[in-house]
């Protein structure tokens, strides 16, 4: 992954306040998909954030000396069967899957997967559900308001549980679906991290943009945090100015692996 420049300091300088650590040796793995769109703007929001991208390829045998991974958005494989569905075969992601669920350690890996990513994580079974057409059936792109309902996990600590954000949402398979039992379950153990304010754009059961494993290490999020990361360039917040909330999440995990260390 080349170099991409970035605009003055101004997003690093706001990642660092976030965690008050220096956060550079951080190393986040991003992985790229045949079909994915959002890798580089991934990539550009860690480094943003204080850390350090290290780009990783589907096909990749071992994951290497990666302190957390992001499945970015886009429409892997075509987006063929189903969103995502082949996407988890793929050589990496058996990597990704062992070492979030704790099989290969006992610290296991952080994992946030955007949109697509979101739906890979379903189709791996690290999150339960599915995600399935909009009910609008029509592709949507907008800024969308988001509640975090848990601050609990390695991608939201350095949110306040309540808050609302604002971040960009762009997806066509987008509507979060399961049984009553799993969204009840998923409810009543706090595993909700987002929650969509003011409408519901797909038609997601129970208003859900997002959500965590039990652990808290790995999060789904249809939404697009690495889209807000940059004064002038992100979504309009509800102050009427541009919104930097996506740094939060990428700022949460550096904390936390500082943290751990």
């Amino acid at each position: 992954m080349s170099e991409t420049p970035l605009i003055g300091d101004v997003g690093t300088a706001a990642g660092a306040a976030l965690s008050g650590t220096p956060l550079s040796g951080a190393r986040i793995g991003v992985v790229t998909f045949p079909g994915t769109l959002d890798d580089r703007d991934a990539a550009r929001a860690v480094k943003l954030a204080g850390g350090t991208p290290v780009a990783l390829w589907h096909a990749d045998s071992e994951l290497g000396d990666v302190d957390a991974v992001v499945l970015p958005g886009g429409f892997s494989y075509g987006d063929y069967l189903r969103a995502g569905a082949i996407a988890r075969f793929a050589p990496l992601m058996s990597k990704i899957t062992k070492a979030a669920s704790g099989a290969a350690s006992s610290n296991p890996l952080p994992v946030l997967g955007i949109c697509n990513g979101f739906q890979i994580l379903t189709e791996a079974h690290l999150l339960p559900g599915s995600m399935i057409k909009n009910d609008h059936l029509k592709f949507i792109c907008r800024d969308q308001a988001l509640r975090v309902e848990n601050n609990r996990t390695a991608w939201t600590n350095q949110f306040e549980e309540g808050q609302e954000i604002t971040v960009v949402l762009k997806n066509q398979d987008g509507q979060y679906v399961a049984d009553e039992k799993t969204l009840d379950e998923l409810e009543g153990e706090g595993r909700v991290a987002f929650r969509y304010v003011g409408w519901n754009p797909n038609g997601s059961r129970r208003g859900i943009a997002g959500i965590t494993n039990a652990a808290g290490n790995v999060l789904g999020l249809m939404p697009h945090p690495e889209h807000a990361v940059e004064p002038g360039f992100g979504p309009l917040g509800a102050d009427g100015h541009y919104s930097t909330d996506g740094l939060g999440f990428f700022a949460s995990v550096l904390s936390q692996l500082v943290d751990a260390k």
